[in-house]
Formats: C-alpha cells, structure tokens, sequence
C-alpha cells in the first residue's frame, strides 16, 4: 500500500460526490490536495473537512475540464506555484446525458458531453504527464461500467466513456509503467441518485422525480463514501482497475462473451418494463 503522507493529489470535480470523499480519503491518509471544480463555494467546504481530516494543506483551483486552457492552467498552477511536484492526477470530473438519441432536437447539444468525459480527463493527464513521471506517479481515472457494457437511453454517455476506456488503455502502454494508471468503473451511486435533474429536448434542467426511482429500483446503489474509499484503496495499491461494486465484473465479462444475452436483457429490463421513461424525456448531470 502506498504511503500518501506528504504526496501531492490533484483531484478534478472534488465538489461534491465521489470526488468530494476521494478528497476525504486521501487527507485520512496525509497527502496534499489541490481540489478542482467550478463551484467554488462547494470547494471551501470540501477544503474545510478534509484539513481536518488530516490534510496539512488544501489548494482550490476553480475551472472547466472542458477547456484546455483551464486544463493547463490548474495543472501548472498546483506544480509551479504551489507544491513543486504532483504523485496522483485523480481525473474525476463528468457529466451525464440520458435519453433516446432519436429524441434529440439537436445533436450538438451532446458536444459538451464529450468535452467534459473524454478530453475533461485526458487534457489534464497530458500536461501532468513530466511531472507525474518524476514522481513515478499515477492517474486514476474515472469511466463507468458502460464504457465496457451497453445501456438503453445512454448511447452518446457510453460512447464517451468507451472511448476514455480505450485511450487509457493505450495509453498505459505508451507509458511504460514510467506512470501508473488506475481505471475507475463505477455503477449507480447513491448521492448522485439524490438529486437527479434531467435537462428535456429544449434544454431546460427539471428535476424528475420518476427517473430516479426507476434508475434506483432497477439497480444496486452504492453510497458515495464506498465507492471513494474502494477507489482510493485500489490506486494506493496499485491497481490496474477498481469496479465498485465488484460483482458488475460479471456484467462486463457477459458483454465480451455472450453480447446478445445481455442486448436481450437490456431490452426485457428497460423497453418493455412499465417503468420505461415518457419519450423525450433526457438527463443531464455534472458533478
């Protein structure tokens, strides 16, 4: 196990949920922080319970993952005038994006999912790379059991997350273990679960209510903590890959072996379920 005491962890999208008790669990264990995300006032109390969690010091950077300036900027920012090096890039920021592609008044509007997943994780990966391998560092990054599985209603998210999937895994060989990589794939977490909102075909954000109790009724939800502390045990420990909870490792090796059982699933589960969402009803979420 990895002793974090006096290491540096940058953690994009640390307000709130699984980066919030990522930030908590690497303070338990003594490591500096630099929290990035855009509401900054989430940040000041993150910041706050994770001092007293044990961290001797606690850096917040408001930006946007989808920017590549911004991306740059925290980055160099948290090295250059801050703590002089970086252990852990924890790439954790996302955004959500739930609906029936068809339904899409306009395709563009599923550009910023893409910014946000994809290049919201590997931009930042790109610059912390010379200072990473200095410290014979690590990135974790955070996917999603659907950049290996299929979903109904998440075509344009699990294309996002298919492709950070591959790019890792490409890239951890391009790295030659010069830098460690963990990949993250977490399932239904229950403090996102809270407060879902859903943006409609006219790009309003609503909450909807019947969303998540069909997503919370059909699926295992793992609260925020258990989820964090399995995350940051796997990185310390030098794992390759952290799927929380576990058992969704049967579902991703079902999708390799046996792909038109778990399309026949889906479709019994999700299409011909009374608890089918209303046409044109799409979800958005950013943490």
């Amino acid at each position: 196990m990895e002793n974090m005491a006096g290491k540096v962890v940058l953690i994009t999208g640390a307000s709130s949920a699984i980066g919030e008790h990522i930030a908590y669990e690497y303070a338990k264990r003594g490591a500096y922080l630099v929290l990035v995300a855009t509401r900054e006032d989430c940040l000041g109390k993150v910041a706050g319970r994770a001092r007293q969690l044990g961290s001797p010091d606690v850096v917040l950077i408001c930006a946007d993952v989808s920017q590549i300036k911004e991306c740059k900027r925290f980055v160099e920012e948290a090295v250059n005038h801050h703590f002089g090096r970086l252990d852990h890039l924890v790439c954790n920021t996302g955004t959500e994006s739930f609906g029936l592609f068809e339904d899409a008044a306009d395709v563009a509007k599923f550009a910023p999912v893409m910014d946000v997943n994809f290049w919201g994780s590997v931009a930042p990966a790109c610059f912390a790379i010379p200072h990473l391998r200095k410290s014979r560092g690590r990135i974790v990054v955070n996917a999603s059991v659907l950049g290996w599985t299929v979903s109904p209603w998440a075509s344009v998210y699990g294309a996002t997350k298919a492709a950070l999937v591959n790019f890792y895994e490409t890239f951890r060989i391009d790295l030659k273990q010069e830098v460690k990589i963990t990949t993250v794939a977490p399932a239904f977490i229950e403090a996102e679960m809270l407060q879902e909102k859903h943006s409609s075909n006219t790009g309003d954000i609503v909450a909807d209510e019947k969303m998540r109790k069909i997503m919370v009724s059909l699926f295992a939800v793992r609260s925020s903590e258990e989820c964090a502390k399995a995350i940051v045990n796997g990185a310390c420990r030098g794992d390759r890959y952290v799927i929380e909870p576990p058992w969704y490792k049967v579902f991703i090796l079902f999708q390799f072996v046996c792909p038109g059982l778990v399309q026949w699933c889906a479709h019994w589960l999700f299409t011909t379920s009374d608890q089918v969402p209303p046409r044109g009803c799409c979800k958005k979420r950013m943490f």
